[in-house]
């Protein structure tokens, strides 16, 4: 059995092709060979990572997203014996939660023996009221079949809102139960981890290949070996992955 890992918000510019390299690289790490999909038309980033091998879902004709493309989608996933990693731009992102609930695929999927894995994820500052009701809608509206991945990303700013956190908001606790791991990426300071990470992902690196490369300081691969474990843990520990 397959797991199929979605990344899905419909927030742009909020991590969500960092959360699918990640899972990819931390599936090849356990001797794993994933399918990686981008299914962004208008900024392919996980596609720019070339040692992860994604392939590009086109999905538009002319200047309009078809829906229909998205069969393509399910004709990959379904032969699938490795797990298939998928990006969603915020451009496609209700076409494509709009196809898949529409179309019963989590049902599909599960009757093909593959299991649905969507991971979302909640940022801080301005964007935090749009990502959680992002999370809170994705929630209500996927069937039982598909579980659930929170990705918490302090990058703009701290996750919590009048005192409260992410796990005492409203909109988590009416959800728990669909929720089966929360990943908190690590608060990274702007001038050190931060820079070295932000470096990484504009070269569009993996952490192997940035940490093989003689021409980065000792202390900008000893930061990333540190951020490459701290998530990689929290990974381990995740059941569902």
């Amino acid at each position: 059995m397959a797991k199929i890992h979605m990344v899905l918000q419909g927030k742009g510019g909020v991590g969500k092709s960092f959360i699918a390299t990640v899972i990819a690289q931390y599936k090849i790490s356990k001797g794993q060979q994933p399918q990686c999909i981008d299914t962004d038309p208008v900024n392919a980033t996980f596609h720019g990572f070339k040692a992860l091998n994604v392939r590009l879902l086109e999905i538009m004709q002319g200047d309009e997203i078809q829906t229909r493309n998205f069969d393509t989608l399910v004709e990959l996933i379904a032969p699938s014996k490795d797990d298939v990693i998928i990006d969603n731009g915020a451009s496609s992102f209700v076409p494509l939660t709009h196809y898949l609930i529409s179309n019963q695929v989590p049902a599909l999927l599960q009757e093909m023996g593959h299991e649905m894995v969507v991971h979302t994820v909640i940022t801080g500052s301005q964007a935090l009221l749009d990502t959680v009701s992002g999370f809170a809608q994705l929630a209500s509206q996927f069937p039982a079949e598909a579980l659930f991945v929170v990705w918490l990303n302090p990058f703009w700013g701290s996750i919590e809102h009048e005192g409260k956190s992410f796990e005492q908001m409203k909109a988590y606790t009416a959800n728990k139960a669909r929720v089966s791991a929360i990943v908190n990426i690590p608060a990274l300071k702007e001038d050190t981890y931060g820079r070295d990470l932000s470096d990484m992902l504009q070269e569009r690196l993996t952490f192997d290949e940035a940490l093989a490369m003689d021409s980065l300081t000792i202390m900008t691969r000893q930061r990333l070996k540190i951020v490459k474990a701290q998530l990689f843990s929290q990974l381990d520990s995740a059941a569902v992955l």
